[in-house]
């Protein structure tokens, strides 16, 4: 219940951090930037105020990002598979041992131990 809740939670952040960030304007992105006509100094064009547009991407920022740590670890079920729970239960088999008999060890041929005097 807690996962799906989470999850819930999660795709509304995910779907509202999309708008938010697309809300937003660009900086410096118009027409007299393109032809060097900035009017500013900076690197990176005029810092603006922050707006609630981006207070909002930066509060949804750091959820999204705590969110998936969180499903990351309620996810997180241990050793299992995938298809545990498909087909039902496994159907239990019980076998005997095999009955067996002892078998004689094998005899080794000896081979008969040369004379003396004779090369071996």
């Amino acid at each position: 219940m807690l996962y799906y809740l989470s999850v819930a939670i999660y795709v509304l952040v995910c779907l509202l951090l999309l708008l938010v960030v697309l809300l937003q304007q660009g900086k410096g992105g118009d027409m007299a930037s393109a032809f060097g006509g900035g009017g500013s100094q900076t690197a990176f064009g005029a810092r603006a105020g922050a707006t609630v547009l981006t207070r909002a991407s930066t509060v949804l920022g750091i959820l999204f990002m705590i969110g998936a740590i969180v499903l990351g670890i309620i996810g997180r079920r241990g050793p299992g598979s995938i298809m545990s729970g498909v087909g039902g239960p496994a159907p239990q088999t019980t076998t005997a041992p095999a009955a067996t008999t002892p078998t004689p060890p094998v005899e080794q041929p000896s081979t008969p131990a040369p004379a003396p005097g004779q090369p071996k």
